[in-house]
């Protein structure tokens, strides 16, 4: 009993980006156990599937309109749930320094949904998929969405991957998109299309938001100015007397960290500039 409060708490004192993550962990588990009984029935698809997997078929989807969301926490293998947790926990946790929670979580949601809708369509709409009917589990719309929405928002930011070094996030959401788009016409092609209504959507959201009409080839660099006055709002605001008190080389050396935040990111600054900024701020 003890060990199940301590799961509840840990639960509850997470971000919500680990909750998605133990959520799909959990439905994990439960379908693997659903899966062995089923198999005493020699059925080939286990309860949790055949109830919640999004059909291809709108005569099904209307049967199970709740598929629209819960396939977006099931996953058809082990490997596939330990990429999407992987991809969600690195991208969820920046994706929080600069969104809120609630925001997290409807970039989850609202990704599947946009996924679902587009894999129903496209199996109504391309001849390759005439004829065919599948089933679909998986969260990649929802946590592309939040890959596309965070590289839309800060796409020069850089990660530091070992053996690799720095790679800035537009890179990474790149090779997202390129692999879908060249994936369209395999054997998962209804997948991949999900995959990019999730990344259309986030794209849409954090353009919309931005109030600026931003086009499809000039978002980088659009989006880096907002970036760098955003990140000079904050400390604005946290310490009003921050500007105040910085003159001379002072607010030069201000100005400098500030460009280092925009384009690299606050870790990499080092202990100095950190120590520095944090005094100038009180």
């Amino acid at each position: 009993m003890s060990v199940f409060k301590d799961l509840q708490t840990k639960f509850k004192s997470a971000s919500i980006i680990q909750q998605l993550i133990y959520i799909n962990v959990a439905v994990f588990i439960i379908t693997l156990i659903s899966s062995s009984f089923s198999g005493l029935y020699s059925k080939q698809m286990s309860f949790v599937y055949e109830w919640f997997s999004l059909s291809s078929s709108f005569d099904n989807f209307i049967t199970k309109p709740w598929s629209l969301v819960s396939y977006g926490f099931l996953h058809s293998g082990f490997l596939h749930l330990l990429f999407n947790c992987l991809v969600l926990h690195y991208f969820g946790r920046l994706f929080l320094e600069y969104f809120t929670q609630k925001q997290a979580l409807n970039f989850y949601l609202l990704g599947t949904v946009f996924g679902g809708i587009a894999y129903l369509l496209s199996y109504s709409y391309f001849p390759l998929f005439e004829g065919k009917v599948h089933t679909m589990v998986g969260a990649s719309a929802g946590i592309t969405a939040i890959v596309i929405g965070i590289a839309t928002y800060i796409p020069n930011y850089q990660l530091q991957f070992r053996f690799i070094g720095y790679v800035k996030v537009w890179h990474l959401a790149g090779v997202f998109i390129l692999f879908d788009l060249i994936s369209l016409a395999g054997g998962n092609g209804g997948g991949h299309i999900a995959h990019l209504g999730g990344a259309l959507f986030g794209y849409a959201y954090v353009s919309q938001a931005s109030n600026k009409k931003i086009t499809f080839f000039s978002w980088f660099s659009e989006l880096l100015t907002k970036r760098k006055k955003s990140l000079q709002t904050v400390y604005k605001t946290t310490k009003k007397t921050a500007n105040a008190k910085a003159t001379g080389e002072n607010q030069a050396k201000i100005d400098a960290i500030l460009d280092k935040i925009s384009k690299s990111g606050y870790d990499t600054l080092t202990k100095e500039e950190k120590e520095f900024l944090f005094k100038q701020s009180n």
